[in-house]
């Protein structure tokens, strides 16, 4: 289907996909940080911060663990 560069806010997503979806536009923003990401709280919260993320890690882990254990399961049997 042909684009309709008369319909309103055409111009825009042509810039913004023109924009946004150029490789070397994102190089220069930098990856997504997570250093920082609870400056300013207070101690307790950015434990509390810590301690999730770790939980999330080793649910993950424990998640591809699991998953290697029924794929030998399936080889072995």
């Amino acid at each position: 289907m042909a684009e309709d560069h008369r319909t309103p806010g055409s111009r825009f997503m042509r810039w913004f996909h023109k924009t946004f979806d150029d490789w070397f536009f994102r190089s220069m923003i930098g990856p997504a940080q997570t250093a920082n990401a609870v400056h300013g709280c207070e101690q307790p919260a950015r434990d509390q911060w810590k301690r999730d993320l770790e939980a999330r890690k080793q649910f993950t882990r424990n998640q591809r663990a699991r998953k290697r254990l029924a794929r030998e399961g399936r080889q072995g049997a």
